[in-house]
């Protein structure tokens, strides 16, 4: 398996997705999402592991789905950006529905997607280090993978994703269920290794079922359908282009990503704490 934005490793029955493009803030890719799912493939596929692990190189968890490669590719309507939603909305949801439980593990930035991907992980262990959350809306973009009104109720996500929050820190990521443990970050990789350790050491069968019905729980209720009508949603928004998006590209194609951020933060007031 010859991987690029990816590194995947084995140990103690643990598989690990190592999301790599630190000079990027391991920002999703096209080709990284590929590669993620062919190291999903692979874990998935081996006997040997019970558990996998995702987690990011260097400072970080992962920016989100790649804004840059968005700006080169410049997909229009909904017939291009169909497939481009359709692979990000895959491979978030691959955690969920891995028949082996995940783990994310996190410090730094966790955005946008990340945080989706994050969020469809059976457990996250955060380092003191880790932020989170929903920009979107705040550049004109839509949410892909609706999952944040699922663990956290509709108030709390409302208010999160309408304002594009962007900066919710560990404490509060754990007090909203978002975040199982939180950690010094010297000893996020060690913590994450014996939860894992742990769940490996039971019956993997009855791992795999019990996660099972945990998921259906939440199917049940009409999980599958509100995140296809979600994503769905989310393609009309982004093939129609609104017009915060049109501009926000417009600028970070003639002046640089960091120019159109600037822009972005630029339009709005100082919210009171």
């Amino acid at each position: 398996m010859k991987l690029e934005y990816v590194q995947y490793k084995k140990a103690d029955a643990t598989a690990h997705v190592i999301l790599t493009r630190p000079e990027r803030t391991n920002a999703l890719n096209g080709q990284m999402l590929s590669e993620i799912m062919q190291a999903m493939d692979a874990a998935e596929a081996d006997a040997e592991v019970r558990v996998i692990v995702v987690s990011g190189a260097g400072t970080a968890f992962s920016s989100g789905f790649d804004l840059k490669e968005q700006m080169e590719r410049r997909p229009t309507g909904v017939t291009q950006w169909r497939p481009l939603l359709q692979k990000d909305f895959d491979v978030v949801m691959r955690f969920w529905r891995s028949p082996k439980p995940t783990i994310a593990s996190v410090r730094g930035a966790c955005l946008a997607g990340a945080f989706e991907l994050m969020m469809a992980c059976d457990i996250t262990i955060a380092s003191e280090t880790a932020f989170f959350g929903e920009p979107e809306l705040k550049f004109g973009a839509g949410i892909v993978v609706m999952l944040l009104p699922w663990l956290t109720g509709p108030k709390v996500a409302k208010e999160i994703i309408l304002t594009g929050e962007d900066k919710i820190l560990c404490d509060r990521a754990y007090q909203l269920g978002l975040v199982n443990r939180i950690v010094p970050d010297a000893k996020l990789e060690e913590t994450v290794g014996d939860t894992a350790k742990h769940i490996a050491a039971i019956d993997p069968d009855l791992v795999k079922q019990t996660k099972r019905a945990l998921n259906k729980s939440f199917e049940m209720r009409g999980f599958t359908e509100a995140l296809d009508a979600a994503l769905d949603i989310d393609l009309q928004i982004e093939g129609g282009g609104s017009p915060d998006k049109i501009q926000f590209m417009e600028i970070a194609r003639a002046q640089g990503l960091k120019a159109a951020l600037t822009w972005r933060d630029s339009r709005f007031p100082r919210r009171s704490q």
